[in-house]
């Protein structure tokens, strides 16, 4: 049976046309029958198949906003938009799918070269390619002005040396966008992005699939880059020292992303809670009878409903153009500081059974609280949106 949203909120503007819900039905198809069934084996591998991959390219999922002339669906944000909805709906959070196509697949449709586009954009579609980009490093976060990872000119190419760590999709892409310095002497005006095609590419390694709080089924992992030569028509643009300039430029997308992210889960976490509450007999009722959890979950209602629509705002923002740096930190920030407090109010009404992983409430507890860190920390989101003061 398909998920439906526990909230009563209109249509935005951005999805008023029938297409879209035929769009997120198929979606939401895709994730129940071939995804969902499988999930518990992910995460207990640590990684999601490539085969699932190659089924999301053949259904049209994969590239969905990348133009048609380079494989993809032709959509746009609104089709990545619902992708997120039905993900989180489905519990399908191990798959990184989102980052493959909302994150990296702009970065190469915007600023890459015709070559590039030709090149990758068909494969990312196919999912013949999947991508990661590698900007953490282990003494840099959120500073990404702090990096050290170099990529040094060498005749016709660079020569890359560096490691990266929390690198979403690092056991399985083999596309891997790489921030690096191609001129420490400048700053952030030395900052490039070059592509490591990882087959074939001698000193390339990838460390241990590091095992986290949550999202279990994400592979995230360490990398690896010594002396890894890559030819100069891989840098990202046609010109060095852009880097940062793009990532600041995508991170305000990326940042949304994670707000759609958290609402969808909300949704899911408050859906979860009431069908277990209005099941759940306790002294002679159901624990929905009480009125302490009819005002948390009327608590929760309310505080998702304001959340999705504010969401649905930046959405709207973000399809004219228009989503700023500040707004877009608001959505990071807030939803997910929300999601977090959410989730552990529904948690809380299932009682012991709330703590028990075999729950979905439990899997969505610890797959929450990355969310507050990953993207750009809160904090830093906070100083962001302070400088607009």
């Amino acid at each position: 049976m398909l998920y439906s949203s526990p909230l009563n909120v209109p249509k935005p503007v951005w999805r008023q046309e029938e297409d879209l819900d035929i769009f997120s039905d198929a979606v939401g198809q895709f994730f129940e029958k071939e995804c969902a069934p499988q999930v518990p084996e992910w995460r207990k591998a640590g990684i999601v198949p490539r085969e699932i991959w190659t089924k999301a390219g053949e259904m049209g999922l994969l590239g969905a906003s990348v133009p048609e002339e380079y494989g993809g669906a032709g959509g746009d944000f609104r089709h990545e938009a619902i992708i997120i909805e039905q993900q989180q709906w489905k519990g399908i959070d191990g798959f990184g799918i989102t980052l493959h196509n909302a994150i990296i697949a702009p970065y190469i449709t915007a600023y890459g070269t015709e070559e590039q586009k030709r090149r990758w954009l068909p494969k990312i579609c196919s999912g013949e390619i999947v991508t990661a980009i590698a900007m953490t490093e282990p003494g840099a976060g959120s500073d990404l002005q702090n990096i050290k990872t170099t990529a040094k000119k060498d005749g016709n190419g660079y020569i890359i040396n560096g490691s990266k760590t929390f690198i979403s999709n690092g056991q399985t892409a083999n596309l891997i966008l790489v921030c690096a310095k191609t001129d420490p002497t400048k700053g952030a005006k030395g900052i490039s992005i070059i592509a490591v095609e990882t087959e074939d590419a001698d000193g390339f390694e990838r460390g241990r699939n590091l095992e986290k709080v949550g999202q279990h089924a994400a592979d995230t992992s360490e990398l690896f880059f010594n002396d890894v030569k890559v030819p100069a028509s891989n840098l990202l643009g046609d010109e060095e020292g852009k880097g940062f300039v793009q990532l600041m430029q995508k991170l305000p997308q990326e940042r949304h992303v994670i707000g759609l992210q958290g609402v969808g889960m909300i949704e899911r976490a408050i859906h979860e809670t009431v069908e277990y509450v209005k099941g759940r007999k306790a002294f002679g009722g159901t624990i929905f009878d009480f009125q302490n959890t009819q005002f948390k979950l009327a608590e929760a209602k309310t505080e998702a409903t304001v959340a999705k629509v504010f969401v649905n705002h930046c959405t709207e923002l973000l399809m004219k153009g228009e989503l700023d740096a500040a707004t877009a930190s608001m959505s990071k920030y807030w939803v997910s500081d929300l999601q977090c407090k959410i989730v552990d109010e529904c948690l809380q009404l299932h009682g012991g059974f709330g703590y028990m992983d075999e729950y979905p409430i439990a899997q969505m507890y610890a797959d929450a609280r990355v969310q507050r860190i990953y993207g750009g920390a809160n904090e830093v989101m906070k100083m962001l949106i302070a400088r607009t003061l």
